[in-house]
């Protein structure tokens, strides 16, 4: 129950209401809290307030919230077009999830953002400056950046990106003990004999489908996709959060192992570079459709640098691929993985930064780039069941 008194008198359609405005909330679920806070400005149990109630609002509990957040439900207020807010939609703001009529509103709305850019706020500490920082790499409109910026607590950290790292380096330094060797490993004979890389004559071994990630065929091949993976990758994830950068990861992976089983079906594959590529191709487009919006300093010089790196490590692994082996019949590692994750961050990598704290599950484009992808993986499992032994493929003997 609630103890109230009148306090607010709001104005609508030539009626006058009267609006309680609460004295003593007893602890209450969030939900519950903002049901009872909405029903006071909706009388009439209609299920929408107008932007006139809703302002009265923000000016009776606007000090309750962050101003950066304060200023985007204003714009809100000002720019809907319906003229009302519905209830769902103000229980999806005050809990930090944002509708898609949200979105619609502060997009299409006649109000401009009228405080300060969130880049000449000063006075701010070390892990904030990071966070503003983030925002700006990542995000191509202020109101984004800005409610980002006072939505984010570090809880969780960007812990998958790190995780994935630390255990490639793990990897990497037990073979360069074990086998003695730090560049080239792939020309060990004992490289391709664990239990982690893809091997064709080990394909029904399904784990190699992903695990092979953890392999790299030298440290020149680990250092370029260790860094494109934390530059880019670490960022992403503070913004988007582990599950949909890890969607997008393990996506670009996966199509880059069974790329290469369709398409150069006698070679093994190792290291990251389908998940990292798919990553970084996602994000290097939509810095391209969204130019304008983006704000990152030295934006073109720090996107011709990424397509270089790529360039660079792509030409290594055609390179080696080509090279002639150091134990024959078996080929070097293949260059093919690279292409599936650039594939897969093109299609389904681009919807999911396209549409920040939105449903991806509403978003139709998200779902017609997954049903391809699905049926892709389909298509590469049948292939694999059934392509070596119709083509009568030569495959090389076993590690």
């Amino acid at each position: 129950m609630v103890n109230s008194s009148p306090a607010v008198a709001a104005h609508a359609e030539g009626e006058e209401i009267e609006v309680l405005e609460s004295t003593d909330v007893l602890p209450v679920a969030p939900e519950d809290q903002w049901k009872c806070l909405f029903d006071k400005y909706d009388p009439e149990n209609s299920g929408f307030i107008s932007t006139e109630r809703f302002r009265d609002l923000l000016a009776a509990h606007g000090s309750e919230l962050d101003p950066h957040k304060l200023e985007v439900l204003l714009a809100l207020a000002d720019g809907n077009a319906d003229g009302k807010i519905c209830y769902q939609d103000f229980v999806n703001l005050m809990s930090n999830k944002r509708s898609n009529s949200f979105r619609r509103a502060i997009l299409q709305g006649s109000r401009q953002l009228r405080n300060s850019a969130l880049r000449e706020e000063v006075g701010l500490g070390l892990s904030r400056r990071l966070v503003r920082h983030v925002a700006y790499e990542t995000l191509p409109r202020e109101v984004d950046r800005k409610w980002y910026f006072d939505s984010y607590t570090y809880c969780p950290p960007p812990w998958l990106m790190l995780a994935i790292t630390i255990a490639e380096v793990v990897v990497f330094m037990y073979y360069g003990f074990q086998l003695n060797r730090w560049v080239l490993q792939v020309s060990s004979p004992y490289f391709l004999k664990g239990p982690l890389p893809y091997h064709p004559q080990l394909r029904t071994q399904a784990w190699r489908y992903l695990s092979y990630i953890f392999m790299h065929a030298g440290i020149e091949h680990l250092g370029l996709n260790m860094a494109m993976q934390l530059l880019v990758g670490v960022p992403l994830e503070m913004v988007h959060g582990a599950l949909r950068i890890g969607l997008v990861y393990v996506c670009g992976v996966l199509a880059g192992s069974l790329a290469v089983s369709v398409t150069d079906m006698t070679a093994p594959v190792v290291g990251s570079s389908g998940g990292v590529y798919a990553l970084v191709s996602a994000h290097l487009a939509n810095v391209v459709m969204n130019w304008s919006g983006m704000k990152c300093q030295f934006k073109l010089f720090r996107m011709t640098m990424a397509l270089v790196c790529m360039s660079v490590e792509f030409g290594r692994a055609v390179w080696l691929r080509f090279y002639p082996p150091a134990f024959p019949p078996c080929p070097n590692p293949s260059f093919v993985a690279h292409l599936g994750g650039v594939a897969v961050g093109l299609t389904l990598g681009v919807v999911v930064l396209q549409n920040y704290e939105q449903r991806l599950q509403e978003q139709s484009l998200f779902w017609i780039f997954f049903s391809v992808y699905t049926l892709f993986i389909l298509c590469g499992i049948f292939w694999n069941i059934f392509a070596y032994s119709l083509l009568d493929v030569k495959l090389p003997p076993p590690p």
